[in-house]
């Protein structure tokens, strides 16, 4: 028996958008902090000890994140955690960008596959 209001053939997703979501934030956050320390930004950055104390520390915060929204993610996928977070963290910025790409291509395959109307028998 289904709740009044509630379609019973609706499709039901998983819930990884709101994590898949987060981590391209937190991905732009630590990139933008790590670029402070780069040649153009880091006289500027290292002038002051407090922005380059507050630089640090959203580095700090936001590289860590980003794995953990990616793993997050990834488990709300069904998906092994432990990849897609090496991915992220060993190729880090690129493979941070990679392993988003490749997750959210999965995630959208996976809603076409449930979409599907499955074959009558």
């Amino acid at each position: 028996m289904t709740s009044p209001g509630r379609d019973p053939m609706a499709v039901q997703l998983p819930a990884a958008p709101p994590a898949r979501g987060d981590a391209p934030i937190a991905l732009v956050a630590g990139c933008a902090a790590i670029a402070m320390f780069l040649p153009p930004l880091l006289a500027a950055t290292t002038a002051s000890v407090l922005r380059t104390v507050l630089t640090a520390l959203v580095i700090a915060v936001a590289v860590p994140l980003h794995w953990v929204f990616l793993g997050v993610g990834a488990r709300r996928m069904g998906q092994r955690v432990l990849p897609w977070v090496a991915l992220s963290a060993l190729l880090f910025p690129v493979g941070a960008a990679a392993a988003l790409i490749l997750l959210g291509w999965f995630a959208h395959e996976l809603q076409l596959r449930q979409a599907e109307p499955s074959p009558a028998r």
